[in-house]
C-alpha cells in the first residue's frame, strides 16, 4: 500500500549540561573550577530520495528525534555534540508546519533541508570564573532542541498522467509501454494506488480510475488526483466499447476542473483503448464523436503493435 500522507513530530537533540567540577589531585587539594561545557544537540534534516514508498517508514514511527548533546565533564572535558538525524523523504513531497502553515517541497536528492535546530550545550563552571568569583558553584543546563509537528503529503513527480474511468485500460497500457507491473483485471477498481513506469527517462503515472464525484473524495478520487498535478501532459483513456464516450470524457474533465482548474490547461491526448474490439467503421464513428471536443484522439490496442509504437512516439514528443 502506498503511504502518501503522514503526520509526524520531529525534535532536535537537547544540549548537554555543563559540569560543576573543581580540580582535585594529589598535588592540588583545592584547585580551581574545571567543569567542561555540554555538547550541542543534533539537528534534524530532510533530504529527498527517489523512492515513492519512503513515507512507509512513518506508518508506525511518527516521532523522529536527533541525539542529545553529551554532558560536560571534569578536567574541562567538553561533551560531544549529538549526531544529526537525516530523514529521507520522497521527491515531490510537500512538507507543512502544522502550527505556522509554512510549506516547502522536496525537489532534489542533493539538498539537505534543516528542519529543527539542536539545543546549545550548557556552559560548565569553568566558564563562570572571574576575579570576583573564583569558585563558581553553578553551570548551565543545555537548551532544549526545537520541536515541530509536520504534515507530509506526497505528490508524484511524473511527466505523463494516465487518467480515465475505472477499467478503461490504463494499467494494461502502462504495462505494455514500460516495465511496470501493475495489477490488471477485467473489473472496475483493479488499480487501488498509483503505478509508475518509465519510457526513455519519461515517467508515466497511472492513477486509479476516477468516478463522478471523485474531486470531492468519492472513491478516494481526491487522493489520486493530486498525483497528476505536476505532470506535463495527460493521456485520457476512453474504453471504445462504451455506449456513451462523450459522457465518459465529460465526466473525467468535470472532475479535473472541480479539483483543480489548472489540470484543464494541461496538454491532453485522448486514447480510444481496446480498439481491437471494434471494426473500422465503429472506430471511425467514435473518432468523430470525440474529435468534436478534442482533436488529439487516437485508437490504440495492447494487441496492435503498430498502435503501441505510434503511441510511444506521441508520448516521447512531450519532452
Amino acid at each position: 500500500m502506498l503511504i502518501d500522507e503522514v503526520y509526524i513530530t520531529v525534535k532536535a537533540g537537547n544540549g548537554g549540561r555543563g559540569s560543576v567540577s573543581f580540580k582535585r589531585s594529589a598535588q592540588t587539594a583545592k584547585g580551581g573550577p574545571d567543569g567542561g561545557n555540554g555538547g550541542n544537540g543534533g539537528d534534524v534534516y530532510f533530504q529527498g530520495i527517489n523512492d515513492i514508498t519512503a513515507l512507509m517508514t512513518f506508518r508506525y514511527k511518527n516521532f523522529i528525534k536527533a541525539e542529545d548533546g553529551i554532558n560536560g565533564g571534569k578536567q574541562n572535558l567538553y561533551g560531544r555534540n549529538g549526531k544529526n538525524e537525516v530523514v529521507f523523504i520522497p521527491l515531490g513531497s510537500q512538507v507543512t508546519n502544522i502550527k505556522t502553515h509554512e510549506m516547502f517541497e522536496i525537489l532534489d536528492t542533493d539538498t539537505k533541508i534543516l528542519i529543527t535546530k539542536g539545543g546549545k550545550g550548557g556552559r560548565g563552571n569553568n566558564e563562570f570564573k572571574s576575579a570576583i568569583n573564583q569558585t563558581p558553584m553553578h553551570a548551565e543546563s543545555g537548551e532544549p532542541g526545537k520541536e515541530k509537528k509536520l504534515f507530509i503529503e506526497l505528490k508524484l513527480i511524473a511527466d505523463i498522467g494516465l487518467i480515465g474511468l475505472p477499467n478503461s485500460g490504463k494499467s494494461s497500457l502502462l504495462a505494455e509501454l514500460t516495465n511496470a507491473h501493475p495489477k490488471i483485471g477485467n473489473y472496475p477498481f483493479t488499480t487501488l494506488e498509483p503505478n509508475l513506469g518509465v519510457i526513455d527517462g519519461l515517467v508515466i503515472a497511472d492513477i486509479p480510475g476516477l468516478i463522478e464525484g471523485a474531486s470531492g473524495g468519492k472513491g478516494l478520487g481526491d487522493k489520486f488526483l493530486k498525483h497528476i498535478e505536476k505532470t506535463k501532459a495527460l493521456v485520457h483513456c476512453l474504453d471504445i466499447t462504451s455506449q456513451n464516450l462523450l459522457k465518459d470524457y465529460t465526466t473525467i474533465r468535470n472532475e479535473l476542473g472541480s479539483y483543480n482548474k489548472n489540470l484543464l490547461e494541461k496538454n491532453e491526448m485522448v486514447l480510444l483503448t481496446k480498439s481491437d474490439l471494434a471494426d473500422k467503421v465503429q472506430i471511425g464513428s467514435k473518432l468523430k464523436v470525440i474529435g468534436k471536443v478534442n482533436k488529439n484522439v487516437f485508437p490504440v490496442s495492447i494487441y496492435d503493435e503498430n498502435s503501441l509504437i505510434n503511441l510511444k512516439k506521441l508520448i516521447l514528443d512531450v519532452k
